[in-house]
């Protein structure tokens, strides 16, 4: 059972990375300095589907609920800054490149043995499933944080504002049906 999970895992991981290269989220993770979620993904996508060991589970564990806290801290300031008279640009700019740059990882955020079976996690184990689902609901997400970025990029704040809104629909669409209410 848990080889087949950790294989629709790697299918998801595979079907959601936008370049069409399996090994995009690896590389991302690497890239941004996300060493034991690259030592995950690399041991899942070598082995095949071997399940996770315990602490390198509780590892991106902990780097998936650090990503998330800096997506949410993005939204927080930019959310401020957007009901302000007169907006921060620089600010909303630099919160959108923080979510556009982490939402097209948050698929290998979830590989198969991180769930509230291994450790404490708001992560609720639908996620594992309903993965194409969940696939679905990152693509749009990392879809919004785009056009959001690149709304903000510009200077017309009903535009900004609007695809900020979107990119909040997107998040409120995953958290509903996959996070744990708190």
């Amino acid at each position: 059972m848990r080889k087949t999970i950790a294989a629709i895992a790697m299918m998801v991981l595979a079907a959601c990375d936008s370049s069409g290269d399996g090994n995009n989220i690896l590389a991302e993770a690497n890239a941004s300095g996300n060493a034991a979620g690259a030592a995950v993904q690399n041991e899942v996508g070598e082995s095949g589907a071997t399940p996770l060991q315990k602490d390198q589970a509780l590892a991106l564990m902990k780097q998936r609920h650090e990503n998330y806290e800096k997506i949410g801290d993005a939204m927080k300031g930019i959310g401020r800054e957007l009901k302000a008279e007169s907006p921060d640009l620089a600010e909303v700019r630099s919160g959108a490149a923080v979510i556009a740059g982490l939402a097209p990882q948050v698929p290998g955020w979830f590989p198969a043995g991180t769930g509230q079976d291994v450790g404490k996690t708001d992560a609720l184990d639908e996620i594992w499933m309903k993965p194409e689902d969940f696939a679905a609901k990152a693509k749009a997400f990392r879809e919004s944080a785009t056009a959001f970025n690149t709304a903000a990029q510009g200077s017309d704040l009903a535009s900004i504002r609007a695809a900020h809104a979107n990119l909040g629909k997107s998040c409120k669409t995953c958290h509903d049906l996959y996070r744990e209410k708190e």
